[in-house]
């Protein structure tokens, strides 16, 4: 099993407008009853820093920490933090298998969309549970691409997530992660678990020009579209194909899409 992957993602405008979506109205509804003022935080995966930020506000004066794997990723959640002006927000270049902090640091140990790409999940979970106080939680949420459904059925999009599959997994991440989130806690030693899952629906015209012209971008600008082009599993030609698929998806008044999440709070 690979410890470091590469992250599919990568960090191109197209995929930093997905992620600067991201709330914990939007994207950590499954534990807003425990962020509570005074308590502290580790945000693994901090990204584009809007959840982050967005705990720092909840929390405080609570601290959070900020994590990312290299320096010019965190480099993004320390220019958000600086735009909202938050001083109760501290940053960390790690990796979330071996994280070097203390032990029972945090209150709440947190990763949104991360173990997706991580090459040992458990491992990540155990480190997780280790640095985690005793009446604290531990929280992941993770899409799972394989139960992405949508309307109409444009073949394209059928390529499209193929391609997504394909290229997730050559570098050593799980796109359906969701999915395996509750096993992977229960290997990685976690006895009390809450397992739930949650959706986000694109059913209006806001929404699926969002995600669709954000698609349409990402899959001919970013990382991914570079993997593809290089690895020679796709053409240009391909990947406009699938873009101009996105764009029609957004179009029609009557698309829609369900993207599943899977959903964990354990308790150490």
């Amino acid at each position: 099993m690979r410890e470091k992957i590469t992250y599919t993602h990568g960090y191109h405008d197209s995929v930093l407008h997905s992620h600067r979506n991201r709330t914990v109205e939007n994207s950590v509804g499954y534990i807003k009853d425990r962020i509570i003022p005074g308590k502290n935080l580790l945000d693994i995966g901090s990204g584009a820093g809007t959840i982050t930020v967005d705990f720092a506000r909840r929390l405080a004066p609570g601290q959070v920490t900020a994590v990312e794997i290299t320096a010019l990723a965190l480099e993004l959640t320390k220019a958000e933090v600086e735009r909202q002006h938050l001083e109760n927000v501290n940053f960390l270049v790690g990796d979330a298998t071996t994280l070097g902090l203390p032990d029972n640091s945090f209150d709440i140990v947190h990763a949104h969309q991360v173990l997706q790409h991580v090459g040992n999940p458990v491992q990540a979970l155990r480190e997780m549970r280790r640095i985690c106080k005793p009446d604290g939680i531990v929280a992941v949420r993770d899409s799972d691409y394989g139960g992405f459904i949508w309307y109409p059925m444009i073949p394209a999009l059928d390529q499209w997530m193929k391609y997504y599959q394909e290229v997730t997994r050559s570098n050593g991440g799980e796109p359906d992660a969701g999915r395996y989130l509750l096993s992977w806690a229960q290997q990685a030693g976690f006895t009390e678990i809450k397992s739930t899952s949650s959706t986000w629906c694109l059913s209006t015209p806001g929404s699926r020009a969002w995600w669709g012209s954000m698609w349409a971008d990402r899959i001919l600008k970013s990382d991914i579209a570079d993997q593809l082009r290089n690895d020679g599993i796709a053409t240009e030609q391909d990947l406009e194909c699938i873009a101009q698929a996105w764009l029609a998806w957004a179009a029609k008044e009557d698309s829609w899409m369900s993207i599943v999440h899977g959903e964990i709070v354990c308790c150490p």
